[in-house]
């Protein structure tokens, strides 16, 4: 069973965070449009000694959603979530948990290790966690450390995916966790979210579509790379971050460099400190999974997820009637 926190969507659907693409703008449309929506907790970088950006997005974002659900008490918004990168790398760690402590986030997602304080702190400001995995070892140490809920990021997922088979994975998963289980990998229509509750999964995990909406914080050339690219555009490779990642070739030959002869590097290459070059030189290869054939226009959110909502429920009605 689900917990409440995830049991009233709009459609089952949990926008996954983007780094640099996900910001306020976005996750206030998405949970406006009635989906879950999530930003990096490392894209919120304020210069060296200012306030934390962090404490402002999540001000923002508080007041925002606030604001619209007094509005439209009928048609209240989701809830929100916020990824925390758990890497010893990481130096803003301890200082972002406390930040989201103090703003009762209600979802938290953790990526790239599983630490029991982080699910702790959620917990003790009434929140839940969700930890993203890409094989039943690494869910079953998430589990033991205490996270709620497990994000299944299966082949064809955009940013540091899995190689599994989402059907593979998740009845691997499924065959010791009962609980809230998302998944991710190429889920870019409402036929494919349906497709994932059938395969075992409660919600979907989107990210690449929303790249190409209009409060994406993406460059134009961005957006518009993924309406106009395709699965066979995608190259899976390790050799930005050090963890084999999805990214757009055209991206990569703009940079200057063969997508075909890339190098490899090591997880000891993954760096999350606050060294703006690396950032820079991240910002211009650009991630996406494999389900971006799918996205055939910018548009906003509401219509993305609209679109989603009745693919979703014509294929349920279409199922219904076989």
């Amino acid at each position: 069973m689900l917990p409440p926190i995830l049991s009233n969507l709009r459609i089952p659907v949990v926008a996954s965070p983007m780094f640099i693409v996900s910001g306020p703008e976005l996750v206030i449309a998405q949970c406006k449009a009635g989906i879950v929506g999530s930003f990096p907790a490392l894209n919120a970088r304020e210069k060296d000694g200012e306030p934390p950006l962090l404490d402002a997005w999540l001000t923002r974002i508080r007041e925002e959603l606030d604001r619209h659900n007094q509005q439209n008490p009928d048609r209240p918004a989701a809830p929100f979530a916020v990824n925390q990168i758990v890497h010893r790398s990481n130096a803003r760690l301890e200082r972002d948990i406390e930040i989201c402590h103090r703003h009762k986030v209600p979802i938290w997602i953790t990526s790239l290790g599983a630490r029991v304080e982080v699910n702790e702190a959620a917990h003790d400001c009434g929140g839940i966690s969700l930890h993203d995995v890409i094989n039943a070892t690494f869910a079953r140490k998430a589990l033991e450390k205490g996270a709620d809920g497990l994000i299944a990021v299966a082949a064809g997922a955009g940013g540091h995916a899995g190689v599994q088979s989402p059907f593979a994975l998740l009845q691997e998963i499924r065959a010791f966790f009962d609980g809230p289980l998302l998944l991710s990998g190429a889920i870019a229509t409402g036929r494919a979210v349906l497709a994932a509750q059938a395969a075992g999964a409660d919600l979907a995990y989107i990210g690449s579509p929303f790249i190409a909406t209009t409060e994406a914080h993406a460059a134009p050339g961005y957006k518009q790379m993924i309406v106009d690219s395709s699965a066979e555009d995608v190259i899976y490779t390790p050799a930005f971050t050090g963890i084999p990642g999805n990214y757009l070739k055209p991206s990569i030959r703009a940079a200057g460099i063969d997508p075909d002869g890339l190098g490899d590097a090591t997880p000891e290459a993954m760096d999350f400190g606050k060294d703006q070059r690396k950032v820079k030189a991240w910002s211009e290869i650009w991630g996406a999974g494999q389900g971006i054939g799918a996205v055939d226009a910018i548009q906003p959110v509401a219509g993305l997820v609209e679109r989603l909502e009745s693919e979703y429920l014509a294929a349920r009605r279409e199922l219904a009637l076989a």
